[in-house]
């Protein structure tokens, strides 16, 4: 499983548009071959990215909004939203959240914004806002950029994956900075998620398996009642990516749930489930009861 291009493809094929009556977008569509439109959930959500040269958002964004539990309400923080995927499954799943878009990188927040006034997504634009912060600033800088603390109820993150060093950034610098972690790693992701979401509240991430016990070295005195939920390509591999649903302030323990499958045996067919995910907006199951 990627989040690059190649999982974008297996989402949805790009929608079509009118043209006999183009609108606004969709005529900027016709006249730039740079940026394509991409639908999600079946077509309930239509995102606009760079065709090329940039990250291009797949089912890492898909399976990080279907983990946010049917029964959550109130303001959704998107840190490093880039264009918006995440944030735009999870408003269009759950109609009863409001969701804040975060992200320092320009050109794609103005794409997310292009994004909000197509007619497919209609439906939960005036749900969804954009705010211009680098996350990994200090504290003065993101509380001026609008990151004040207590501002979220629930916040998502898909941060990169990767740590400086380890892997070989690409030369396009906006694929770079979604792909590699700074020297900081994880902390400065973890810090500002501590610092927005409100006791009590909710956070939500998806990460490289491999990277679980960075997870859980930051965590404790930020976030308890910590959910790890393995993703596995097929039922007999190891798990790729894991998502962890946490609390804001709890004391209650960890617990690791039922892994959840891609595949089907050793082709490419999707299980039934995670067809639901990607083609209808269904969730994942919601967590047991504590």
């Amino acid at each position: 499983m990627s989040g690059d291009a190649q999982d974008a493809a297996e989402a949805e094929a790009p929608a079509g548009t009118d043209p006999s009556e183009p609108g606004p977008v969709e005529q900027a569509l016709q006249e730039s071959a740079e940026i394509t439109r991409d639908a999600f959930l079946g077509g309930l959500v239509q995102v606009l990215q760079p065709a090329r040269g940039a990250h291009r958002a797949g089912l890492d964004a898909v399976y990080l909004a279907a983990a946010v539990p049917p029964a959550t309400r109130g303001r959704v923080v998107d840190l490093g939203s880039g264009v918006g995927t995440a944030g735009f499954c999870l408003a269009a799943r759950l109609p009863e959240v409001e969701v804040l878009l975060v992200d320092r990188d320009r050109a794609a927040l103005d794409l997310a914004q292009r994004a909000l006034t197509l007619p497919d997504n209609a439906g939960f634009a005036p749900r969804v806002t954009i705010i211009e912060a680098d996350i990994t600033a200090r504290g003065r800088e993101r509380h001026a950029a609008g990151l004040t603390p207590g501002l979220a109820d629930h916040a998502i993150v898909n941060p990169p994956y990767y740590a400086d060093g380890r892997f070989r950034a690409s030369p396009a610098a906006p694929r770079a900075g979604a792909h590699v972690l700074d020297t900081r790693g994880l902390e400065p992701w973890v810090r500002v998620a501590t610092d927005i979401v409100r006791e009590g509240g909710t956070l939500t991430m998806i990460f490289r398996a491999d990277g679980l016990g960075e997870i859980l070295q930051l965590l404790p005195g930020r976030f308890g009642a910590i959910d790890v939920i393995p993703l596995r390509p097929r039922p007999e591999a190891a798990a790729t990516r894991i998502l962890v649903r946490c609390v804001r302030a709890s004391r209650a323990p960890l617990r690791l749930l039922p892994g959840f499958v891609l595949h089907e045996g050793a082709g490419s067919d999707f299980t039934p489930e995670a067809r639901a995910i990607m083609r209808d907006g269904a969730g994942l199951p919601p967590p047991p009861p504590r």
